[in-house]
């Protein structure tokens, strides 16, 4: 039986982002879906700006942006009359340190559809009908008896990357093989099933919604607004559907039967609430499809792993739709997965890397239901006043941008910084900057260096030679460490490094707090992580707490051979 890296189980673009980071690193991966060909869902409106800036590390951002639009103002109305309007984005705009200011629409079957293609750019194809019925964990034949084995927990963590395996049982077919299995199954993940980990929380079996994906007659409604109609006894919401002459997503209270029960939802059920709240005749809705009912579920899981199997996206937390955060937190759970696994994989990191990512990610998700279930709140509030509308549901935290780390294990070391300092702290997003290659002045910014599955080393004044040159020696051969040095527009560069960038216009000390000091021997140093969270922010002389930290992710590098005392502390 021939064994994968990881096998990936759903292919929605949790599973698929994940797929396409772990391909780029060379990993072996399988991605199986139950469905028998990619699910139509009418589901997410769009990637928000954290989620893009992970599409563009992926190098599909530009095609998901043509695919798409932006997001469109809310026209409100009330007893079929428009009573308001709003554009919750229309102050915001791209920064130095975000070059996106707002999400953007597209359906999710076309986001799946062009993140299927980059994953065939790496000659991985989702296996469609594939079923997982089945998850044993267990020992390799040779390995020495290190605890383990394939109990019910199965978590043994402390298993180097080649130790253990998981198989895989499939409703038909031959059985698999994986390293690592990630159930990225949605809601009702058979993997987590599998595993026996408790789905806790609650459903609002009265908060209901039906939707689907309609086709409007030509011309009935203007497209470049997303229509709300809210009633004192109940709702329809039209949104155009990004790359389609005529698409539309419905949303909508339900239809109820004589005893105030939801009825499922029909075309012909559609019909009746667009004639029932709308100026429309039923009949301008010529097609209806992919219909279905959503209810407010807000759960999570009470661990995001158990050994040699985790979970991500809806498999680990759902919540209230309010904000748009569902398919977005996904994506970053992948984002933080994938670089983990895949310095697990290669043997530089050990498996206990991958215990930070439910400390980093269980956190989120708690706090994401929390934040979900309030935007809900406050907009069933809106909603009951004349032009109140979705856009209560939009606030700086639906962004994704402000979404930190501090508290991790992996944001340990370095200076601490005062409240009230300016830049990012150990375990913030690296913010974005403006800048230009040192060598040949061309513009680049910094997510263009961070780009690609790599951590990225920022030294900031001459005092960060020293440790940028003992790192490049460490890692120079391992396509996983690279440094940047970055001059200040009044430095002499003369003698640049390839890859050094020049701070010009002064966005990146801005953005990162290292406006220069007096001293001419000062500098910081900043390590980014592969996900763009910051590792270490540290004085140039601390070059141990640089170290340390790149140990811990990448092994000891090139310098093991060197400096035999140092593999001990490496493990």
């Amino acid at each position: 039986m021939g064994m994968t890296d990881v096998l990936i189980v759903g292919a929605g673009p949790t599973g698929l982002v994940l797929a396409c980071d772990l391909a780029r690193r060379g990993a072996a991966v399988r991605v199986v879906d139950r469905s028998p060909a990619p699910p139509r869902t009418s589901r997410a409106k769009g990637p928000n700006p954290r989620s893009l800036e992970i599409l563009d590390d992926l190098g599909v951002a530009e095609e998901v942006l043509a695919a798409g639009s932006a997001p469109l103002p809310m026209l409100k109305y009330r007893d079929r009359r428009p009573v308001a309007e709003a554009d919750p984005w229309a102050d915001s705009a791209p920064s130095p340190d975000t070059r996106y200011g707002r999400g953007w629409l597209i359906a999710q079957w076309r986001l799946e559809g062009i993140l299927r293609d980059r994953l065939a750019g790496y000659g991985v194809r989702v296996e469609p009908g594939r079923e997982v019925v089945g998850l044993a964990q267990g020992r390799n034949e040779d390995e020495s008896g290190s605890g383990g084995g394939s109990g019910s927990d199965g978590d043994y963590a402390g298993h180097g990357a080649y130790g253990g395996h998981v198989d895989v049982t499939y409703a038909d077919g031959p059985a698999g093989r994986a390293r690592y299995v990630v159930g990225c199954d949605g809601a009702h993940s058979s993997v987590r099933k599998l595993l026996g980990i408790p789905f806790e929380g609650t459903t609002a079996e009265d908060q209901v919604m039906v939707c689907g994906d309609v086709d409007l007659a030509d011309g009935v409604l203007d497209r470049t607004r997303w229509h709300q109609w809210f009633d004192e006894d109940g709702a329809v919401m039209l949104c155009p559907i990004p790359g389609t002459p005529t698409g539309w997503w419905f949303q909508a209270g339900p239809e109820r039967d004589g005893r105030g029960r939801p009825l499922a939802p029909t075309a012909d059920g559609f019909r009746r609430l667009l004639a029932h709240h709308t100026a429309l005749p039923g009949r301008a809705l010529t097609r209806a499809e992919l219909l279905s009912t959503y209810r407010v579920n807000v759960r999570m899981a009470d661990r995001f792993r158990a050994g040699r199997v985790l979970l991500a996206g809806d498999a680990a937390h759902v919540h209230a739709i309010a904000g748009g955060l569902g398919m977005n937190t996904g994506i970053q759970d992948a984002f933080n997965l994938g670089w983990k696994l895949g310095l697990v994989l290669a043997g530089h990191a050990d498996a206990e890397l991958l215990d930070t990512y439910e400390e980093e990610r269980l956190p989120v998700a708690a706090r994401t239901l929390d934040l979900t279930s309030e935007r809900l709140r406050a907009t069933l509030e809106a909603i009951r006043r004349p032009g109140g509308g979705l856009d209560a549901a939009i606030t700086p935290d639906t962004t994704g941008l402000g979404v930190g780390y501090r508290w991790s294990s992996l944001a340990a070391g370095g200076r601490a910084q005062e409240a009230g300092e300016p830049g990012p702290r150990a375990g913030d997003r690296a913010p974005d900057a403006p800048c230009a290659d040192a060598t040949t002045g061309e513009r680049t910014r910094l997510h263009r260096v961070f780009a690609g599955p790599g951590t990225t080393v920022l030294g900031f004044g001459p005092g960060s030679t020293a440790v940028l040159r003992e790192t490049a020696n460490a890692y120079g051969g391992d396509a996983g460490v690279r440094v940047c040095r970055v001059y200040a527009a009044h430095e002499d560069r003369a003698w640049a490094e390839p890859g050094a960038v020049v701070d010009d216009a002064g966005h990146v000390a801005a953005a990162y707090g290292t406006e220069a000091s007096g001293d001419p021997a000062a500098g910081t140093v900043v390590v980014v992580r592969p996900d763009h969270h910051v590792g270490v922010l540290a004085p140039a002389d601390d070059a141990r707490s640089v170290r340390e930290y790149l140990r811990r992710l990448h092994g000891t590098g090139r310098s093991a051979e060197r400096s035999p005392g140092m593999v001990d502390a490496a493990r």
